[in-house]
């Protein structure tokens, strides 16, 4: 049994087998095929020997008897397994919009679309608005990031807010993982996420420039009457803070922000946000570019004993999941599957997800640091993979094993050539 094969085989527990034989056969096509992935257009890479009617892939997704949650519970178990099985694990949320047609699609609504929206022009489509979870890997050959699904969730209007569905993903990826600690990253419109009732979770998110700061409530003298303190003096907000501080306050140090090396000037105070998290102190860190450049950052964590640094980098780490969210639907075709009705259409986007973070856990363990991709003479000094390169690594491993698989009889079926021909006469 080959590398893929093995990690779709730890799925099968989610499935019957004859359901289990059809999502084998879809994940496996969705990755081999070169258009529009509409399921109808990823049977169409299937291999011909395969009995399955059209109707039975478009019923597995559509009101098929498993659980997408229970799918990536076991592929984020055997991600951990393989890359992170020590430490702390790094869990990034955002939403993000999948454009759908159509005015009867189960679980869609209308959203502001972030991609066509510019300053204040707002563009709202009709698409799912799904909360997604990435857990961070840092891949041998260093550099960015890499943000692989884990878990989802579909935003309904009118039902649990992004923040309770986000809570609601954190609180099962601990359950997933009991005594491994989880650190929460997201922007600023997570930030109440540090006040949610999360076991063994630390939080790293944006605070807000107008965020009323307080600080700590001092300590009570012995035989004082009267309720406690519940905070302290009033501060600036963060830009004040900023204004405020002295040249001497600010450190001067050297972040390594998204694989890069910046110097960065950092300000970090212990402050009580009253109006999120009443109770504890946060960490806000004031990050400033020394040569003007860019404007001030403003982060928090609720971790206060860490290092200002690291709370730094660690939100710049946060944008893997926005280069998840571009490779999922623009080399995988995640908005693209014609699933309409019940669970079809939240499955279809959560299965590109969950491909996304399958074909991405087989390069890294299978391929390693190799060079798997050609050499081109107008891009020489190319030494990372991109998403791309995996997935053509992938894909080329599938074939490969789809044309030799009867390498003893030395020649390929009419119906198998038929197949590749129609696959790479479309790649064009």
């Amino acid at each position: 049994m080959s590398a893929w094969e093995l990690i779709l085989a730890s799925a099968s527990g989610c499935f019957t087998a004859p359901s289990f034989a059809l999502f084998a056969e879809l994940v496996s096509a969705w990755v081999c095929c070169p258009t529009r992935r509409t399921v109808c257009g990823i049977i169409a890479t299937m291999d011909p020997a395969s009995g399955s009617s059209h109707d039975a892939y478009h019923r597995l997704l559509r009101a098929g008897a498993w659980s997408l949650s229970a799918t990536f519970e076991v592929l984020a178990r055997a991600i951990v397994a393989a890359l992170c099985p020590a430490g702390a694990l790094a869990i990034d949320i955002d939403d993000t919009l999948f454009n759908k047609s159509g005015t009867r699609v189960a679980g869609a609504g209308n959203f502001r679309d972030p991609i066509r929206s510019r300053g204040n022009k707002v563009v709202y489509a009709l698409g799912l608005n799904i909360v997604v979870a990435t857990l961070r890997i840092t891949a041998p050959w260093g550099g960015e990031p890499l943000g692989l699904p884990v878990n989802l969730r579909l935003y309904r209007k009118g039902g649990r807010t992004h923040t309770e569905l986000a809570e609601d993903m954190i609180a099962e990826i601990e359950g997933w993982f009991p005594g491994r600690v989880v650190v929460v990253c997201a922007d600023g419109a997570y930030a109440p996420l540090a006040r949610a009732s999360l076991t063994s979770a630390h939080v790293v998110s944006r605070m807000q420039r107008n965020a009323a700061l307080f600080e700590a409530p001092p300590a009570r003298i012995p035989g004082q009457r009267g309720r406690p303190r519940k905070r302290g003096a009033r501060l600036p907000n963060p830009p004040g803070l900023a204004a405020a501080a002295r040249p001497e306050e600010w450190t001067r140090v050297t972040l390594n922000l998204r694989g890069k090396n910046v110097e960065r000037l950092l300000l970090s105070h212990r402050v009580l946000w009253y109006g999120l998290l009443p109770e504890h102190l946060v960490l806000l860190v004031i990050v400033r570019d020394p040569q003007g450049h860019q404007p001030d950052d403003f982060f928090f964590g609720t971790d206060v004993d860490c290092a200002p640094e690291w709370v730094a980098e660690h939100y710049a780490g946060r944008w893997s999941i926005e280069d998840t969210f571009r490779n999922v639907k623009q080399f995988l075709g995640g908005n693209q599957p014609q699933s309409w009705s019940h669970q079809g259409p939240e499955r279809a986007a959560g299965l590109s997800l969950w491909i996304y973070s399958a074909a991405w856990l087989w390069y890294l363990t299978t391929q390693g640091t190799a060079v798997t991709w050609r050499r081109r003479p107008w891009y020489p000094k190319k030494a990372t993979p991109s998403f791309v390169d995996a997935l053509a690594c992938l894909r080329r491993t599938l074939w490969h094993q789809r044309i030799f698989a009867t390498s003893d009889e030395a020649r390929l079926t009419p119906e198998t050539a038929e197949v590749i021909i129609e696959a790479l006469a479309r790649a064009a």
